[in-house]
């Protein structure tokens, strides 16, 4: 099952996966409560399942996430940081919990498997025939043989680069033989001249014990240009915990 809306990449990809394989597939709906569709994931026998890091973040938030016991956890499209993976393995510990890096124009480029955020540094260095990745200014760039050949609007800019590759406009850091991703190149918040990632702020506000998930934002301000403010969703139990 995917909670991706198969009119879109990520679950247009697992619609054509369970079409080829010959298996089934169970739909969500953006409209369904949560819970509604864990018991008929749970009631269809449901193994493999896909969703954002958002999407597993809800079903934690949920209470009701122990209704299935899939054997495989799959999260992409967004950075899956420490905490969401932490959580997933501690709710379903015999399940393969894989966070893969895939882009629309790029195609899928590779998937984590070891419990842990970001990726490893070989994953750069050990390129095969079919797929390149490489950081440059900090950002990642994909060469790949199914890269799509350009986009439907025909004054768009060019899905690669004369090179064969194409920038995903991923912000990467390189710390202790691992790259973690930090943003997007064009989601940077400036607060007067300091340039501050987003996402970098959400996964460490997400690590605190009494904190679900974040949503970092800028809000404008006369004096700095912009500055940071974040929107946090609290742990049910938040308040049993000791705190200042």
């Amino acid at each position: 099952s995917t909670f991706y809306d198969i009119r879109r990449y990520g679950g247009l990809q697992i619609l054509l996966r369970a079409l080829l394989s010959g298996g089934s597939l169970v739909l969500s709906d953006s409209e369904e409560p949560i819970r509604d569709f864990l018991k008929r994931a749970s009631a269809s026998g449901v193994t493999h399942i896909t969703g954002t890091p958002s999407h597993w973040r809800r079903v934690l938030m949920s209470g009701s996430a122990q209704l299935i016991s899939p054997a495989y956890v799959r999260l992409s499209g967004e950075i899956a940081d420490q905490p969401l993976l932490d959580h997933l393995r501690a709710t379903y510990p015999t399940a393969a919990i894989v966070h893969a890096f895939a882009s629309t124009e790029a195609g899928l480029a590779f998937e984590v498997t070891d419990g842990l955020a970001g990726f490893p540094e070989s994953v750069v260095s050990e390129c095969s025939s079919d797929i390149e990745i490489k950081i440059e200014d900090g950002s990642m760039l994909i060469r790949s043989s199914r890269t799509a050949t350009r986009y439907l609007n025909h004054d768009a800019d060019p899905v690669r680069r004369e090179d064969g590759f194409v920038d995903t406009q991923d912000v990467v850091e390189l710390r202790d033989g691992r790259y973690y991703f930090v943003g997007r190149r064009g989601g940077i918040i400036n607060v007067g001249g300091q340039k501050c990632h987003p996402e970098e702020i959400e996964s460490i506000i997400n690590q605190h014990p009494m904190v679900q998930m974040s949503l970092v934002k800028a809000r404008r301000n006369p004096l700095l240009g912009s500055v940071v403010v974040a929107d946090v969703v609290l742990n049910a139990d938040a308040a049993l915990i000791p705190h200042d």
